[in-house]
């Protein structure tokens, strides 16, 4: 029987295994945990379908693994097979990155090959083929990891120069805005070089890295060339020559090129500039002679995107005259010199002064989402302040009888949620979403509660059918998720289609604050804290000042869909919803 990672939620399309609470050989009940696994929405403990015993285990700790993978095999016949499966094992992944096979010759190292897609259809996967055993050079290229993917990024390199690399052995790590993945070796051998530093983004079809295979060469090839060493000293690195595209010879004199042509091989022998690079610079009408003044902060000191973008931002302030001098008399190297203080920040403190934390799975994740939406959504905030006066006094008459008869902290939240739901109810605009140019207006209310989870994670299960709920309902819907999700026990379901999300930042205290929007909704309540202060109110005409029970709402909305008219009409629904609250 197949275990497979499991989808644990809408938008969730991994898993990372956090740890395995069960090991190959042992026995495991129906509904025993067999491990723990952590995705961007919630992390959970993962029970056995059936009994027996739990045969094979595919992935380690730690390995981040496609929803539907098999991750381990259960033998309900009570018997461990032994299928040769290592105490160490590897993860198995369908992507193979796209390479291109050379023999270098004494001619070819004159120049480096420049690959450019220029065709607008989408070309498909390079095939794999079979290296000729005269060959020894696989060249690793950035693999295209969706149709409309043009350029990854490294985010990390699990080889380095000189380590033996096994076939379908993990080399690195890439990620795209489609994925993030990891790229193994489509062959065996030992890594000659490496050209893309981490964090560095190249091209899809860029050479990343050049692989020597344990294939041997012919001799025909060895009189022109000698065999590359399994190790490649640091210090000795291949020299390669890049090859002036022509159209960047078209903005300069003849003389000027003429020059450019006699100081190239000098300026740019020890750099390796890649194609993604290039492209930039010949759209930008950036020359060598200004790319060989940029500092580099890529492997080697080699230019990277951000580096290069920079030089250009710094350039559109500074314009060049004939002279080859900016207008102010600034020279190239002083614009790059400014280019590379603005991208290289030097702390003012050593390591001994500061420990530095890896981000765990689930922060990340957040990280990576609150980005997204940050990016997505056009945020508009507006805030206003209700008196909570009548809750604040049926709370305090009825918080014993609440626990005691129903088992349940009577708080605020569970009358802000209804207040909420009939807002919706009023404005059903706000519980939709955006499909491109569609609008997706639900009718149903999904009330999705943000819940903090020890030490720094955040996780937003919701109220089904909320609009269902009473009070005493909704108050006990909101305790059960809230323990559930501090005890990672939460299901598929709580944590899908959600339509609106209220976060209570309120309990630790906080006054008001401008939550970030939960994808795919258009809005979020943020709910401060309710303090006493004195506010100004009118008795019989006259003004006076009162002790009053103040709390601020805040709305967070997605000005592509609610504009500030409708968003404040939600707000003074829900603010007048609350102040004329009667049991």
């Amino acid at each position: 029987m197949d275990i497979i990672m499991p989808k644990m939620g809408e938008s969730v399309s991994e898993g990372t295994i956090i740890k395995w609470h069960k090991k190959k050989g042992d026995n495991v009940k129906r509904d025993e945990i067999i491990f723990e696994i952590s995705t961007d929405k919630v992390d959970t403990e993962i029970p056995s379908p059936a009994d027996g015993v739990l045969a094979e285990v595919k992935f380690n700790e730690g390995d981040t693994v496609d929803v539907g993978t098999v991750v381990a095999v259960i033998d309900p016949t009570g018997e461990a097979k032994d299928n040769g499966v290592p105490e160490k094992v590897e993860a198995q992944k369908t992507e193979k990155p796209a390479y291109v096979e050379t023999t270098k010759t004494a001619e070819e190292k004159a120049e480096v090959k420049i690959i450019e897609d220029k065709n607008a259809q989408p070309v498909p996967e390079p095939e794999v083929k079979p290296l000729p055993a005269s060959e020894g050079i696989l060249e690793i290229t950035m693999p295209k990891m969706g149709e409309s993917v043009m350029e990854g990024t490294i985010i990390k390199w699990y080889k380095k120069v000189g380590d033996a690399v096994k076939k379908d052995e993990i080399m690195f790590e890439i990620s795209t805005d489609k994925v993030d993945t990891e790229v193994p070796s489509s062959a065996a051998g030992v890594v000659a070089e490496i050209l893309v530093a981490e964090q560095e983004t190249v091209e899809v079809g860029t050479v990343v890295a050049k692989l020597t295979t344990s294939g041997a060469q012919s001799s025909s090839l060895q009189k022109e060339t000698p065999a590359l060493p399994k190790t490649l000293p640091a210090t000795e690195k291949p020299v390669e020559y890049i090859k002036e595209p022509a159209a960047m010879n078209d903005k300069f004199s003849n003389a000027a090129a003429s020059d450019l042509e006699e100081t190239k091989e000098k300026e740019i022998s020890s750099k390796f500039i890649s194609p993604l690079v290039l492209n930039i610079a010949k759209t930008e009408n950036v020359s060598f002679s200004e790319m060989n003044n940029i500092i580099g902060t890529g492997l080697d000191g080699r230019i990277t995107k951000k580096d290069i973008l920079a030089y250009v931002e710094v350039r559109k302030y500074k314009p060049q005259n004939g002279n080859g001098q900016t207008s102010k008399g600034v020279q190239p190297a002083e614009v790059a010199s400014t280019v590379s203080s603005n991208i290289q920040y030097q702390p003012g403190y050593s390591s001994s002064d500061v420990e530095k934390i890896p981000m765990d799975n689930m922060r990340q994740k957040i990280m990576q989402y609150m980005i997204n939406s940050r990016d997505t959504s056009v945020h508009v905030s507006a805030m206003l302040e209700v008196d909570m006066t009548k809750i604040y006094n049926y709370i305090k008459a009825n918080r014993d009888e609440y626990l005691k008869k129903e088992d349940v902290k009577l708080t605020y939240m569970p009358f802000i949620a209804q207040a909420v739901v009939k807002a919706l109810r009023e404005f059903p605009l706000v519980n939709s979403s955006i499909e491109g140019a569609t609008i997706v207006k639900k009718k149903f209310i999904n009330l999705g509660i943000a819940v903090a989870v020890e030490p720094t994670g955040l996780i937003v299960p919701n109220i089904k059918n909320a609009d269902e709920k009473s009070i005493t309902g909704l108050a006990k819907s909101i305790n059960d998720i809230a323990v559930r999700a501090r005890n990672k026990k939460l299901t598929l379901d709580d944590i899908t289609n959600g339509t609106f999300t209220i976060t209570n930042y309120g309990v630790f205290g906080t006054i008001f604050g401008t939550p970030i929007i939960n994808q795919p909704e258009v809005a979020i309540l943020g709910v401060g804290t309710v303090i006493k202060r004195p506010v100004v109110i009118e008795v019989d005409g006259t003004d006076t000042i009162a002790i009053k029970p103040i709390m601020a709402l805040t709305l967070s909305h997605d000005h592509r869909l609610i504009d500030g008219m409708l968003g404040g009409k939600f707000l003074k629904f829900m603010k007048d919803t609350l102040e004329s609250f009667s049991a």
